[in-house]
């Protein structure tokens, strides 16, 4: 059994060359972060050049911090002299020559990604060894914990996010880290996605057998256990798998798999490339059935591909056997959070 690093491209289809048999660490420690200060007042050094900076570091202001990870924390900020709302990612470490080139080249990549359901990078900085990124701010926050027990408005969710991984399969992007932290919604309902590129880039300065951009809990059983697929390893199908993850756990309130999220790696790596995927309970329509059964097939080659998802009747609304009424039950848009079932197996 052996654990599959990332590939070192955003293109789909690569292979992995790393033989080394030891398993991928599923946590990382987290150091604790402080606020920095509200205004940056440091030097700042441009990670790109001067006639393509649209921004100047100086001019932020931190207004709260709204997420923290491992590798960095999200803000908050505005920009004093428009007074447009943005979100800063500040990601902490000391990166090599090489990754920093590395970084430009995927900066401009980033900068030109330009689609309604994929979140905006503006510009980046390089402050004191802190690469800090500024991004759209989507006010709703992620849908991790959502649940969503209208088809119909899970569909238009579905649709929405199929739109971007589209968009970014089209201009040879894989993401490889889909999940509900990573959807993000505004108080218009548009649903986007997040948090890639950069992320990837970073990841390969670090030991490759625990560096695997993405959550375990998302990850197709391929890229999981390279003994499946005979090595090979399609970032696109790859992609799907981890949406149809996600997308099946709005609908149910809970991870799809027997066993929690965060649980152990051995118990995730069964459950994922040794047992069957998950399903659709009965109770759903057969278009939903069917679409996540389309997502969530072990050989990735039997995966549907985005443009097609956004052609099967549960996105398309053409099947007409919807059920639950039309509301969606997420903790960011109630006051308070709906009665949600127990269960014993959740994270």
């Amino acid at each position: 059994m052996r654990s599959m690093p990332p590939p070192l491209t955003t293109t789909a289809g690569n292979r992995s060359t790393n033989p080394s048999r030891r398993r991928p660490s599923l946590t990382q420690i987290a150091v604790p972060l402080p606020l920095p200060p509200s205004s940056a007042t440091a030097t700042t050094t441009k990670l790109i050049s001067d006639n393509k900076q649209l921004f100047n570091l100086s001019e932020f202001n931190r207004i709260s911090r709204i997420g923290r990870g491992s590798g960095g924390t999200v803000y908050k900020v505005i920009h004093l002299p428009t007074g447009r709302i943005f979100a800063l990612k500040v990601i902490y470490g000391n990166h090599e020559d090489a990754v920093r080139r590395q970084i430009c080249r995927e900066i401009e990549i980033l900068r030109d990604v330009d689609n309604l359901n994929v979140v905006k990078c503006h510009d980046m900085f390089d402050q004191g060894g802190e690469i800090q990124v500024l991004l759209e701010y989507m006010d709703g926050g992620s849908l991790e914990g959502s649940h969503i027990s209208s088809e119909t408005s899970l569909a238009d969710f579905a649709r929405q996010i199929l739109s971007g991984i589209y968009y970014l399969h089209r201009r040879k992007i894989v993401h490889r880290d889909i999940k509900p932290s990573n959807l993000l919604i505004n108080s218009k309902q548009e649903v986007k996605i997040a948090d890639f590129g950069v992320s990837r880039i970073l990841s390969q300065t670090m030991d490759p057998c625990n560096s695997s951009v993405g959550t375990i809990a998302y990850m197709s059983p391929e890229r999981i256990n390279t003994d499946l697929n005979h090595g090979a390893y399609d970032g696109f199908a790859g992609d799907i798998w981890s949406f149809g993850v996600s997308i099946l756990e709005f609908y149910l309130g809970r991870f799809p798999f027997a066993v929690g999220r965060q649980g152990d790696w051995a118990s995730l790596m069964c459950a994922i490339c040794m047992s069957k995927p998950p399903e659709a309970p009965a109770t759903a329509s057969s278009e939903f059935r069917d679409f996540i059964s389309c997502c969530l097939q072990r050989d990735p080659t039997r995966r549907w591909t985005a443009a097609k998802l956004l052609q099967h009747p549960f996105a398309t609304g053409a099947g007409g056997d919807r059920t639950g009424d039309n509301q969606v039950y997420s903790t960011h848009q109630l006051p308070l959070p709906p009665p949600r079932p127990h269960f014993s197996s959740s994270p």
